[in-house]
This record gives structure tokens, C-alpha cells and sequence, in this order.
């Protein structure tokens, strides 16, 4: 009866927390830039809005200048639209937006409507682990633990 409360009080702590948690940083601060230091970042992010969500690393190179900007991906859905279609673990190249900027008849340069400024733009999706964006990959998974106590629980039980 007891390692069938146990069973049961775990699985309701993971109903809660389908969604992932990923790291929110740009390359202004420190520790987000490679190699990774999350002690330096000093914040650990927030779970991600969506349930069905992955954590981003954004890698944008323009010469020898790199800009890394970790979130969540639904954070970058309302205005990107260079976002791969394929988002599943692994890095890819941004996708070519070929009807963006059409229509605009803009004479400032500085201003980057046609998403072409960097010379090089790399979308790293992961979403197998909790703040999984820091591309070490040496977090556990809260699955796994589960797992794991759930096992230790009935060897215990029925030996």
C-alpha cells in the first residue's frame, strides 16, 4: 500500500510539470556565450508557456562576431519567421523567408527586414532534458529519475 502511494504521489508531481524548462539568455550576458556558465547567467528561466515546447539555442555569425540567444521556441515564434520547419533535436540552418521584406520600401539600411545582416544563422533545438540549451547535455531528466525511484520503490517492495 505504501510503494502504491508513493507510486501514485510521484506520478501526480509529474502531471505538473509536462512543460520544459530552458535557459533565457543573450549574448549580453555573461556566461551565455561559449563555453556556457550558468553560474554567470545567474537565472535559471522560467518554464516555457507552451507544454509542447523545446528549448533554442540561436547562433547568429557575422564574420568573426557570434550572437547566442537561448528560449524557449514559442518565444521566438511571433517574430521570426526564419524558424526551421524540422524541430527536432539537432542543429539546422535557418530557413530562406523568400516573401519577406517585399512590399517595403525602406531606405534604412541599419533596419534588418529582410533577415539578411548575418552571414551565418544556426537554430540548435533540444527537448529531451530541462534546460537542455546549454549544449553540454549532462542534466538528467526529470523522466528518467521517475523512472528510476519508481524502480528502487518495488525491488524494495517485493524483496
Amino acid at each position: 500500500m505504501q510503494v502504491f502511494f508513493t507510486v501514485l504521489v510521484l506520478m501526480a508531481s509529474l502531471k505538473g510539470s509536462y512543460a520544459i524548462w530552458c535557459y533565457q539568455c543573450t549574448a549580453a550576458t555573461p556566461g551565455c556565450t561559449e563555453p556556457f556558465d550558468w553560474r554567470g547567467v545567474g537565472y535559471l528561466g522560467n518554464p516555457c508557456p507552451d507544454n509542447e515546447d523545446v528549448c533554442v539555442k540561436l547562433i547568429e555569425r557575422k564574420g568573426a562576431r557570434e550572437v547566442i540567444t537561448r528560449d524557449c521556441l514559442s518565444n521566438f515564434k511571433p517574430f521570426r519567421t526564419d524558424i526551421p520547419a524540422d524541430t527536432y533535436e539537432g542543429c539546422r540552418p535557418a530557413a530562406k523567408d523568400v516573401n519577406l521584406a517585399n512590399f517595403v520600401n525602406n531606405t534604412v539600411k541599419e533596419l534588418d527586414i529582410k533577415r539578411d545582416w548575418y552571414d551565418q544563422t544556426i537554430w540548435c533545438f533540444c527537448f529531451l532534458d530541462h534546460r537542455c540549451n546549454d549544449a553540454s547535455g549532462k542534466s538528467n531528466s526529470m523522466v528518467m529519475l521517475a523512472l528510476i525511484s519508481v524502480f528502487v520503490l518495488l525491488k524494495r517492495a517485493l524483496f
